[in-house]
């Protein structure tokens, strides 16, 4: 689990600052987490591929997501994005001039369409929010207040026709791949090319495939061949979690449990019995 700066109403130099704002890159690196404040996340450049509670995108500069206090949430990072990102925490959210329209946006978890210009305001405002610290508050509210006039704007992508993407994906090939790269990072754009269809199209085609995001079916694959480790080898726990690409045994175990009801531990404890 990596640990988050939960943001407080006074920073360290004394300047009142009710969000925690910076700007960072999400590296290829699986991450399982959730949080007690609200968190909005948009990137002006690069891809990253994010799970709210089973429902999954992509987050790039078209398309950026709010993610409620405590909804868990998975993502991985191509590596190459520039990210903005917002904390926003409960206890401070009372003291600010759009508490309104923050509760609003946060009502629920969701990925909103990002207008170009909310791209270039976003994009505009890296560097400010990179050199000034004593900005953050107002940069912040701009933000949110942009976002909530847009989101009355949003159009649902159009859903691929069933044909095409039946046709197009290949299951058993991506069975194949996966299963052979269980160790590593596995991006929507190695799945893609498996298929030979540009990772957008991809994504979309394999969410009315498979009925699941391509990053929660790799996950149920990865947690899969971990139970029949489990359950046909002696390998110690913290091993199985590496072959089957977790980065510690904390997520591993977490992972394991929502999908199993049980703990790894207690799975290999019930067979020895």
């Amino acid at each position: 689990m990596v640990k988050e700066r939960i943001p407080t109403a006074i920073d360290n130099n004394n300047i009142m600052s009710f969000f925690n704002l910076r700007t960072c890159n999400l590296m290829q690196q699986y991450i399982a987490h959730e949080h007690p404040y609200h968190q909005l996340i948009l990137a002006t450049s690069g891809v990253t591929e994010l799970q709210i509670e089973g429902r999954g995108e992509r987050i790039t500069r078209e398309r950026g997501c709010l993610i409620p206090s405590t909804y868990h949430h998975e993502y991985i990072g191509d590596g190459a994005n520039q990210t903005l990102v917002l904390d926003i925490p409960l206890a401070n959210l009372a003291l600010t001039s759009c508490a309104d329209e923050v509760s609003r946006l946060f009502e629920r978890p969701r990925f909103f369409d990002v207008p170009q210009t909310l791209y270039q305001l976003a994009n505009g405002l890296l560097p400010q929010v990179q050199q000034h610290t004593a900005l953050h508050t107002e940069i912040a509210t701009l933000v949110l207040r942009a976002i909530y006039l847009n989101l009355h704007d949003e159009a649902l992508p159009a859903s691929p026709r069933r044909g095409q993407a039946r046709s197009r994906i290949d299951l058993a090939r991506l069975d194949g791949f996966i299963d052979a790269h269980l160790d590593e990072v596995i991006l929507v754009d190695d799945l893609a090319a498996q298929c030979a269809l540009s990772p957008g199209h991809f994504h979309a085609c394999f969410r009315e495939h498979a009925g699941m995001t391509p990053l929660a079916y790799v996950q149920q694959r990865r947690l899969a061949h971990a139970r029949e480790l489990i359950e046909t080898s002696i390998h110690p726990l913290g091993e199985i979690a590496a072959l089957v690409g977790f980065r510690d045994q904390g997520s591993f175990s977490r992972a394991y449990r929502r999908t199993f009801g049980v703990t790894p531990s207690m799975q290999r404890r019930c067979l020895d019995h």
